[in-house]
């Protein structure tokens, strides 16, 4: 069981309930939250006897931007429970360094997990001249990206603040989504002094 056979080794499954969180590192809005993590996840889980989703949240920094969200759990059987939730959540899309808390008999456990890496670009809102916002259109832009890493990821959320847009790429390789998306920001106008962060793993 590699990892997990540490923190359950000679330990036999209780009568109880378990509560597990997942902390995805997914920067999602609540209702992509729920249509991507928990909705499935609550349904596999319940198919194979193990538990059900308990409800989930969303962490944002003091600009609004998210941090992070996460899934709360009910867990029958911690043994087959976490191996299977792990395996789940990557299947469904979770980043790298997403984090699975849990209280076993005695211990309070993390396990890093996520395969998934991530790439924010964030748009100057505020100081590029007044005709770059009037003539430019951020779905073009959005369609050029995505076009440029059809292969390798693709746009799956963004956040709007007061100084910035964010625009969060997922993918199997964010430094090879930076090197594709490379042109396209030294060329397009609305691109200009933007910044661009790895965001998974962190």
């Amino acid at each position: 069981m590699g990892i997990f056979s540490n923190i359950f080794k000679n330990k036999k499954p209780l009568d109880k309930t378990y509560l597990v969180t997942a902390q995805l590192n997914h920067l999602l809005m609540p209702i992509d939250r729920g249509n991507i993590y928990e909705d499935p996840l609550n349904e596999a889980l319940k198919e194979n006897n193990l538990g059900e989703v308990d409800g989930g949240g969303t962490m944002q920094n003091k600009t609004g931007e998210i941090e992070f969200i996460d899934v709360e759990i009910i867990l029958y059987n911690l043994e087959e429970g976490i191996p299977f939730l792990i395996k789940k959540l990557e299947e469904l899309g979770a980043p790298k360094s997403s984090l699975l808390h849990f209280q076993d008999e005695s211990n309070q456990n993390q396990i890093e997990f996520g395969k998934k890496e991530g790439l924010a670009i964030y748009l100057d809102g505020i100081n590029l001249p007044k005709e770059v916002y009037e003539n430019s259109d951020i779905n073009d832009l959005i369609e050029k990206l995505n076009n440029s890493i059809t292969d390798i990821g693709r746009m799956e959320s963004y956040w709007q603040g007061q100084a910035e847009t964010a625009l969060y790429f997922y993918g199997e390789n964010a430094e090879k989504i930076k090197e594709n998306f490379k042109p396209i920001l030294e060329n397009y106008p609305l691109c200009k002094g933007c910044r661009i962060s790895i965001i998974a793993p962190k």
